[in-house]
């Protein structure tokens, strides 16, 4: 295909726009799948996809269309994954931006525009779910109009379930997009947006080729992370793979290395090859950091080494995943991992379960902290356990994010109320049409547990949040404590400013009474700062009531009966073991 034949496109939408069953339509108009082949959100390959509706792994696919070859990449529209997003944005020319015409424009719509533009895409606004008995067109229409300074007519009104529209949006892909403007010339340069691992077949990559060509059998060499390997196969995708000779100029498509693991072919490196070797990498290139943090234990101390293989088999497909090895006394051996965000961690864990059959008890997410000693040393440090005696230490820092979230007019006051609740600072406010972009500064570790959910509540399901990270702020941090008759438990240690500390701790300590069970003695529960308790709560003992036998006759009998107990009580409580059942550990995420 010559390259001014190709046009190369994705998809870019909220959650649960519609971005998947668009993909679907295209892929059946242009007859890349048989209709005997054809199901929902085909791109959507994973379980765990189907049964939540999100895209979690983007795919890319070939068509054929009125003589041009049109390559597309759905994206996954969830914020943990808004690098991968950014590269794939990177690999095109154009953006087909999805609109529900029942909820209009969301936060993470906003996000991904944002995107789009800052990498100079073509963007095509559609509106999608028109069909709808609640679709409010003129009203959207209104809100697209205004944020990418359209004319009405620009926007395509379609339905993708019924395929309505459909080749309009097509036929506009052809018409708008740029076909891509590399030279084949030149020394090879194509950027890595996805990449994989198959048990059977290695590392897969996928790529778009921006100048030169990569033909199978080539010596490929990363620029980032300097690794090199064979390009064992090279092809298109649609949506299986399909081999050819090579992958030429302004093409998207897959190779096959014999690489072992995704961490030496990183998103958003750039592949050369050995016989036209390329000397300037694509702009671009970060290493994804993780920022959210999370203990695995399993709960048999028996599978710790199935817990480390399965890890260790994820990470070989997802590069963004960090861990190492961690010792609680309670908890016995386990690993600490390092996520993207929540969502990344949920699913992590669900396949864990599912996959490898693992029972497993999680420790409460946390982020990690940068923190300044006396003796001039920098540390990080990614759980309040491994924070270093206080008197050493002269600075914490904790990571600050921007966020924005789109709320209809009427909930901006509580919306406010709770961003200060979480020690947030507004920023800006701004309206599109009847909604209402509020813009804050917020500290990562209080937006981590609960605020999306709490957010939900107060604006009815109609509020949609967004956020990137920003930078580290020094704060008046302070590690908060749990004690379980009188021995702490540092898989319940939290970082927590110092203002918050005496409610958190109480809060806490009231949860963990409501978890723990009640024991043949009393258990005290309890929450510190340093050496100075903060709070208390007492599990109160089972009492056998040992004076039921007793008829008449001196009180002094009964007395003598009492002390006793209280005697065996004292001597039980001294080497009385208190079982913590593993809900205690998740006490922070079920904060309501």
């Amino acid at each position: 295909m010559t390259q001014d034949h190709i046009r190369n496109f994705c998809i870019i939408a909220h959650i649960d726009h519609g971005k998947s069953t668009l993909a679907d339509r295209m892929l059946e108009l242009t007859g890349t799948v048989e209709k005997r082949d054809m199901k929902s959100q085909l791109l959507d390959s994973m379980d765990l996809e189907r049964e939540k509706g999100i895209t979690i792994k983007l795919a890319p696919v070939r068509m054929s269309y009125k003589g041009h070859e049109l390559n597309l990449i759905d994206t996954p529209g969830h914020v943990d994954f808004s690098y991968e997003v950014s590269r794939s944005l990177q690999a095109c020319e154009g953006a087909i931006l999805v609109v529900d015409a029942s909820q209009g424009i969301q936060a993470q719509t906003l996000a991904n525009v944002y995107l789009a533009m800052a990498a100079d895409l073509k963007i095509i606004p559609v509106l999608n779910k028109i069909d709808l008995p609640a679709a409010d067109v003129p009203k959207v229409s209104a809100e697209v109009i205004n944020l990418l300074g359209c004319k009405q007519e620009d926007i395509i009104q379609i339905s993708a379930k019924t395929g309505m529209g459909v080749t309009d949006v097509l036929d506009a892909v052809v018409e708008q997009i740029n076909p891509p403007a590399g030279k084949s010339a030149d020394a090879t340069r194509a950027l890595i947006f996805d990449s994989y691992f198959d048990d059977y077949r290695g590392v897969i990559l996928y790529v778009r080729d921006f100048d030169g060509e990569i033909k199978k059998g080539d010596t490929i060499e990363m620029m980032a992370t300097g690794a090199s390997g064979l390009a064992l196969e090279v092809g298109s995708l649609s949506p299986s793979m399909k081999p050819s000779d090579s992958l030429k100029t302004g093409e998207i498509g897959y190779i096959v290395t014999n690489l072992r693991t995704t961490r030496e072919a990183r998103v958003g490196d750039t592949i050369t090859v050995k016989r036209s070797h390329a000397t300037e990498p694509l702009p671009g290139y970060k290493l994804v950091k993780p920022f959210v943090y999370a203990g695995f234990f399993p709960v048999s101390n028996d599978d710790y080494q199935d817990l480390k293989d399965a890890i260790e088999k994820l990470s070989m497909s997802d590069s963004a995943l960090q861990f190492e090895p961690e010792n609680s006394p309670v908890l016995g051996f386990g690993v600490r991992i390092g996520f993207l965000g929540l969502l990344h961690l949920d699913i992590i864990r669900e396949r864990l379960e599912r996959e490898y059959d693992l029972d497993l008890v999680v420790t409460n997410p946390s982020t990690d902290y940068q923190v300044s000693l006396s003796n001039g040393e920098e540390l990080d440090i990614k759980s309040a356990s491994h924070l270093p005696d206080v008197s050493k230490v002269t600075e914490i820092r904790e990571p600050w994010i921007k966020g924005e979230i789109v709320v209809p007019q009427e909930y901006i006051g509580p919306v406010i109320q709770l961003i200060v609740s979480k020690r947030g600072r507004q920023s800006n406010l701004s309206y599109i049409d009847e909604r209402a972009l509020v813009s804050f500064d917020a500290p990562l570790a209080n937006l981590l547990t609960d605020f999306y959910d709490q957010l939900k509540s107060i604006t009815s399901g109609y509020g949609s949040f967004n956020y990137e990270l920003d930078t580290y702020r020094a704060e008046d941090l302070v590690r908060v404590d749990f004690y379980v008759s009188g021995e702490m438990v540092d898989a319940l240690s939290v970082m927590a400013h110092r203002s918050e500390s005496q409610s958190l701790g109480r809060e806490m300590v009231k949860k963990l009474k409501e978890v723990i069970p009640r024991q043949s003695f009393q258990v005290s529960l309890q929450a510190g700062i340093g050496g100075k308790f903060i709070a208390r709560e007492d599990i109160s003992a089972y009492r056998k009531d040992v004076t039921g036998y007793l008829y008449g006759g001196d009180v002094s009998r009964k007395k003598k009966l009492l002390a006793k107990q209280a005697k065996g009580k004292k001597r039980m409580k001294r080497f009385g073991k208190v079982d913590i059942p593993s809900e205690a550990f998740m006490v922070m995420l079920k904060r309501d």
